[in-house]
């Protein structure tokens, strides 16, 4: 809000623009104020007094949460099965046991304020990667590409995951299965199928992974 001689300033473009036969609701809309602003800061210089808004202390919300609280929410926050995940994630899997600690926006609210709202969930920090090697597919079953993507639930922040398998030459997906949890087990076992469909011998296949891996 603007105060001081600003305010000064501005009222008296108002009062330049009134007397060129603009209306007051119009002028008001040009600096983004409220025409009931503009009354408040014309009484206010008619009495001499300041707008006092601006720097007043608000009592603190009755439902504030604690010190106690906050760290209580930061501790689980850090907790390896939680570490991992967004607030959208952690509050309704706190809710399905029945535990409630504060609202989501709470949640992120106290994790920024501790300079811990980012890298987590999908978004990690940057890695520095090797450059793979280039691999180049002739035919069918030389070159497969396969990943993981997110599929939203039914429920917020509950996510499946469809694990996906593609030959690069030929665009046919060559395995996909659906599981609840990310496992290394699972895409083993999913490419290891996928393999014996195919009469994949070992050797005569380069996996290629999302992230470059082979």
């Amino acid at each position: 809000m603007t105060s001081g001689p600003d305010r000064k300033e501005i009222l008296e473009l108002v009062d330049e623009a009134e007397q060129s036969g603009a209306r007051h609701s119009r002028i008001a809309e040009l600096p983004g104020l409220h025409a009931r602003t503009l009354r408040r800061w014309r009484e206010a210089e008619e009495e001499g007094r300041a707008d006092r808004r601006p720097t007043a202390e608000r009592p603190r919300p009755v439902n504030a949460l604690s010190e106690e609280e906050r760290e209580a929410v930061l501790e689980l926050c850090n907790q390896p099965e939680y570490a991992h995940l967004p607030p959208s994630q952690i509050v309704p899997r706190l809710a399905d046991e029945g535990i409630y600690l504060a609202s989501e926006s709470t949640f992120y609210r106290i994790l920024r304020e501790a300079g811990q709202a980012t890298h987590r969930g999908r978004a990690q920090p940057p890695q520095k990667l090797a450059r793979p090697r280039p691999c180049r597919a002739t035919g069918p079953n030389q070159v497969w590409s396969w990943d993981i993507t997110y599929l939203a639930a039914a429920i917020r922040g509950t996510f499946y995951r469809l694990y996906m398998v593609e030959d690069i030459f030929s665009r046919k997906i060559v395995g996909w299965e659906i599981h609840e949890q990310e496992s290394a087990v699972h895409a083993s076992s999913l490419i290891s199928k996928a393999c014996l469909r195919e009469g994949i011998q070992s050797g005569d296949l380069v996996l290629h992974a999302d992230n470059g891996g082979r």
